[in-house]
């Protein structure tokens, strides 16, 4: 039985996620020693990391738009040297404000170039399209991975160096994904399918015309804006919540541990059943999946067992739709402009990451309570699944024609 090989491609784009996200996966512990080091609270160092989350989706569909015309090799390149200025100008600040430009817009770009949407629109172009919601569902599951590795370096660093030379040596750490971006090559024109030719010759204000003209293309943004909202409305006030339940904060830490471990595997698993089923089935059955578990962690007692359970349960969903998105995007519209495209629906899914966060703490100063946010989370998951259902997944008609 033949099984598909992935190309170098695949496994670089693997190296690149696990250092950039393992990276910024890792802000969190350096909020307390930056904090105290400035004698300015936490506020600041709280609303840098925002700047970033949102700059980071702002530039993400300018970015793609430059790797599409330019290729993702020098895209990749220049972001990691601005990922790398980003940590060694916080490593040397003076001033708080400077984390805004070094921690927030400097290293928001560096990330928005060095991502998911850049990597996935380079594997595009060398998988085919049969095995492409898989290669993209492994790649993704690097993201967690790095964070496992990259956390626990991150704070053994801090036990044995100071938070400065700690982000010095983050800075260095960049230096492999310019390594990894060196040896990246996407498919020659020969090697690509029949329709990539007429693909090819279209031009990027008429892929913007053809997916804005596509209704399922506004549907997919507005599903991959719930998973943002879930997302960051989670990771931001889980602990809390689980605090509010006069539970230790040990259970909170194990419940993100579980998020993280089982979203690895999540990712794989949603993105191989994509690539077996219709990505719209499989989407609404994933979104079916966060309804349940939202609502039943929810409904039932919230005890140290629960929480573990739900952080498995929500973390083997949790990232899934990454691989089923970038999938449905390059299904529909093919791969030519998908760092494009889909950096669109990227930036979408953090204004939804922005507001989930956002709004959880509004709620809960009004209500005193997480259960109305809570709730909004299971109904936007509900919803979700149902409006994949309409989406129309057939490839255009540009590329029926091109392959005909």
């Amino acid at each position: 039985m033949f099984t598909f090989r992935f190309p170098l491609l695949v496994w670089l784009g693997i190296g690149i996620l696990i250092t950039s996200l393992g990276i910024r996966q890792s802000f969190g512990i350096f909020m307390t020693p930056i904090s105290d080091y400035f004698h300015t609270g936490r506020e600041f160092f709280s609303f840098a990391i925002a700047l970033q989350n949102l700059l980071f989706g702002a530039f993400q569909p300018f970015v793609g738009m430059a790797a599409d015309r330019w290729g993702p090799k020098r895209i990749i390149i220049l972001g990691a040297m601005a990922y790398a200025l980003g940590l060694y100008l916080t490593s040397i600040a003076m001033e708080p404000s400077m984390m805004y430009l070094s921690l927030g817009v400097l290293i928001g770009f560096g990330l928005s170039a060095t991502s998911y949407v850049i990597v996935l629109g380079a594997v595009a172009k060398v998988v085919p399209a049969q095995h492409a919601a898989k290669a993209f569902g492994l790649t993704t599951a690097a993201g967690s991975f790095g964070m496992f590795a990259m956390i626990p370096g991150a704070q053994t660093l801090l036990s044995v160096y100071d938070w400065q030379s700690a982000m010095q040596i983050f800075a260095v750490l960049c230096s492999f994904i310019v390594v990894f971006a060196f040896f990246i090559k996407t498919a020659k024109q020969g090697t690509h399918h029949t329709h990539h030719l007429k693909e090819d010759l279209q031009t990027l204000e008429e892929a913007l015309k053809e997916a804005f003209a596509h209704k399922g293309y506004w549907l997919i943004h507005l599903g991959f804006f719930v998973c943002g909202f879930h997302v960051m409305f989670i990771a931001t006030h889980l602990p809390s919540y689980v605090l509010d339940q006069n539970l230790p904060a040990s259970t909170a830490a194990m419940a993100l541990a579980y998020i993280g471990i089982f979203n690895i595997f999540g990712s794989y698993f949603w993105g191989a059943m994509a690539d077996r089923y219709s990505k719209r089935y499989v989407m609404s059955a994933l979104y079916l999946v966060r309804t349940v578990v939202i609502a039943a962690f929810v409904l039932l007692p919230t005890t140290e067992l629960s929480a573990a359970i739900f952080g498995a349960a929500i973390g083997f969903c949790w990232l899934g739709t990454v691989p089923i998105t970038s999938g449905l995007v390059r299904q529909i519209f093919g791969s030519r402009y998908l760092s494009t495209l889909y950096g669109l629906v990227f930036f979408s899914h953090q204004v939804g990451s922005f507001l989930g966060a956002w709004i959880g703490g509004v709620a809960y100063d009004f209500y005193g309570s997480y259960n109305p946010i809570w709730w909004t989370a299971v109904a936007l998951a509900f919803i979700s699944a149902l409006i994949h259902l309409p989406i129309n997944d057939k490839p255009v008609p540009r590329l029926d024609a091109a392959t005909a």
